[in-house]
């Protein structure tokens, strides 16, 4: 029997990474126009500070062309871009 509850959890633990998954999917954010808070809230692994680092470094050199040119930002790498290659729009 405790067998069967282990896997049941599992299974509607499974169920409920794979809804999030598909939701957060539908989660994007225009990078050239949105301020920090709505960065940090629609990109995986950017918190406010490194969004705020994203809207200076926006301010100073102008509009992003591409999305990986996120990684000339201070902090953010490649695989922080690659998490959020979907979510990212440039316009």
């Amino acid at each position: 029997m405790m067998q069967f509850k282990t896997i049941a959890t599992a299974f509607a633990l499974l169920i409920a990474l794979a809804v999030g998954s598909v939701h957060a999917e539908d989660v994007s954010v225009n990078i050239n126009q949105a301020d920090a808070a709505e960065l940090a809230d629609a990109l995986v692994g950017i918190g406010l500070a490194r969004a705020k680092a994203i809207v200076a470094y926006r301010s100073e050199f102008g509009p992003f062309e591409d999305v990986y040119e996120l990684v000339n930002v201070r902090g953010v790498g490649e695989r922080t871009v690659n998490l959020n290659e979907a979510r990212i729009r440039l316009k």
